[in-house]
């Protein structure tokens, strides 16, 4: 179940949201397979330290995060994975693992990889390993205002990015 605060969240700031209960899914790949979509439709939440700072990266499900482009976007000395038990209390209704990524929400800076730009939509976990929720790119950046960047690792299957419209 999505947990309320996230729910209110969206509805407080008029961001249309469709929800979709599925088989439990730890990994993202998991909850692509399980919608039965592409692992280019979903994306994930991958939650770093930069410089000791915690930050919400969002990645295409299919991709692997590059620290080294984090590093470098953000100007940092370090970046590396934050462990569960460094991030686990920011995200106290959210199943460990299932972070979403309203960074506004949990006070939390979201870095965006910019191949996701190009997609319509979202599916993405909030907070749930048995329900995930779908918004509009636009409606995200428009919430969230993330900072956007090539952060993921080079991969030639990159440029297969779904589109699909939202239908209400």
């Amino acid at each position: 179940m999505i947990p309320e605060p996230i729910q209110h969240y969206l509805h407080e700031q008029h961001v249309p949201f469709l929800r979709h209960w599925h088989s439990r899914a730890v990994t993202a790949q998991e909850l692509a397979q399980s919608l039965h979509v592409t692992g280019y439709r979903v994306v994930k939440s991958v939650i770093v330290l930069a410089d000791q700072k915690p930050w919400i990266c969002l990645i295409p499900a299919s991709a692997t995060l590059d620290l080294v482009k984090v590093r470098e976007t953000l100007g940092t000395r370090e970046a590396r994975l934050a462990t569960e038990d460094e991030f686990a209390d920011r995200f106290p209704e959210c199943e460990l693992g299932a972070e979403p990524p309203f960074g506004k929400l949990y006070d939390l800076p979201v870095l965006m990889d910019e191949s996701l730009e190009v997609a319509e939509d979202l599916l993405l976990r909030a907070g749930s390993h048995e329900e995930a929720l779908e918004v509009s790119v636009e409606d995200f950046v428009g919430l969230e205002s993330p900072r956007m960047a090539s952060i993921t690792l080079e991969q030639p299957e990159r440029s297969h990015v779904v589109h699909h419209d939202m239908h209400p």
